[in-house]
């Protein structure tokens, strides 16, 4: 049986989630000519395990490309409740952010890359190799450079870079009615097992929320057996009463956490979003990692096929990626191994009710591209040095001191 023709490309770009079609995006926002093939194994729209939350972050990048609009008919939200135990704050966010379903989110961006240009094909990956001038997708699609953006279990960065063992964590999503005492807020409760994990509510604004909970998985655990669906279930309906109890559409998933540093390998093959393991290791978001590589990934893919230079898009992507990131990615990775201890998360949310530059900063680490200041360093030394008060609920302060 003779194989069909290569179909040739100026980008593929596998998976049509929100870090693909973002890559779409930015390189046709940059290049209206190319022709841009996106893949992915499923039809749209489709549902996917998330916290669903849009951070004001992530907008402004969607911006840049047109595309800042996928919220449109979603209720912002401003208010925010971080606790454990009896350790509470609550207050509003300096900006809106957003809840939307992934099948909603993703249906929408990919809307929005087939308007600009870009071809949609339903179609399962099955390898990805390079050669000289050009990377070749299942043996089927080859162009000058070519972006995984296929998730947590990325089989595009598994061919780069083999199978890693890199710092993993373990969530369950559903939705459940929004109780009054819920609406028009996000509230994340964090747990007494392996730190951090935590249990969330965030309101969609429709009469549902998103409700979950997730925990990092110790690298080296002992029986080698993640927890069961049943015990992050019990974890959340013991952390946020009635919610588990009335969810519904259980998923689980994997997040591949970021670490230290960043890897992109040289070549014509660009890793965006969680298949290049961008995932904050503190709050396990990744719309805003998902949206800013992939649209840094397809305007430097666009600029190396104007440049018919599709072997140095890796180097750059690489240097790119890390201008923007690399501080942030270093001190979240840091946030997070502080928070592994509950004397730091209690500190934390005790500095946070005190300051609200420290609240703010707070905000940033978690779902943007933040940094440790010294207001915040200074908060959690002091909250550590004070002793705690039981039942202390903090609002946060209304302005800076």
């Amino acid at each position: 049986m003779t194989a069909p023709p290569v179909e040739q490309w100026d980008l593929v770009v596998v998976g049509a989630g929100p870090a693909g079609s973002s890559a779409a995006l930015g390189a046709l926002t940059a290049d209206p000519t190319l022709r841009v093939l996106l893949l992915d194994r499923s039809d749209f729209p489709r549902d996917k395990s998330c916290g669903d939350g849009i951070a004001p972050h992530a907008l402004d990048r969607l911006a840049e490309v047109g595309a800042a609009d996928v919220v449109d008919g979603w209720a912002p939200l401003r208010d925010l409740e971080l606790s454990r135990g009896d350790v509470h704050v609550s207050g509003p966010m300096r900006r809106e952010a957003y809840v939307v379903p992934r099948r909603v989110l993703d249906a929408r961006l990919v809307e929005k890359a087939v308007a600009a240009g870009a071809v949609l094909r339903r179609h399962r990956v099955t390898s990805v190799t390079t050669e000289p001038g050009r990377a070749l997708v299942s043996e089927r699609f080859a162009a000058p450079v070519v972006v995984g953006a296929d998730g947590a279990h990325s089989l595009v960065r598994t061919a780069l870079l083999g199978r890693r063992r890199d710092q993993r964590a373990l969530a369950i999503r559903g939705y459940a009615p929004t109780p009054p005492h819920l609406v028009g807020r996000q509230v994340i409760r964090y747990g007494e097992r392996t730190q951090p994990s935590y249990a969330w509510a965030f309101d969609r604004g429709d009469g549902l929320a998103n409700v979950g909970y997730g925990e990092l998985l110790p690298q080296g655990r002992g029986d080698g057996s993640p927890p069961s669906r049943r015990l992050l279930l019990e974890q959340l309906e013991e952390l946020l009463p009635g919610t588990a109890s009335t969810g519904t559409d259980w998923r689980g998933h994997h997040l591949p956490l970021s670490s230290w540093r960043w890897e992109q390998p040289d070549g014509p093959v660009l890793l965006v979003g969680d298949a290049a393991g961008l995932v904050n290791p503190m709050t396990g978001e990744g719309i805003y990692y998902a949206v800013t590589t992939g649209i840094a990934a397809g305007r430097t893919a666009a600029r190396a096929v104007a440049l018919g230079r599709g072997d140095d898009a890796g180097e750059r992507h690489r240097t790119v990626v890390r201008a923007m990131l690399g501080t942030h990615l270093r001190h979240t990775w840091l946030a997070s191994r502080l928070a592994q201890s509950p004397r730091i998360v209690d500190a934390g949310i005790r500095a946070a009710g005190r300051d609200r530059h420290a609240f703010d900063t707070l905000v940033e680490l978690g779902l943007g591209d933040g940094r440790i200041g010294p207001r915040l360093a200074g908060g959690l030394l002091g909250a550590l040095a004070r002793p705690h008060r039981p039942s202390d609920h903090t609002p946060v302060p209304t302005t800076s001191r």
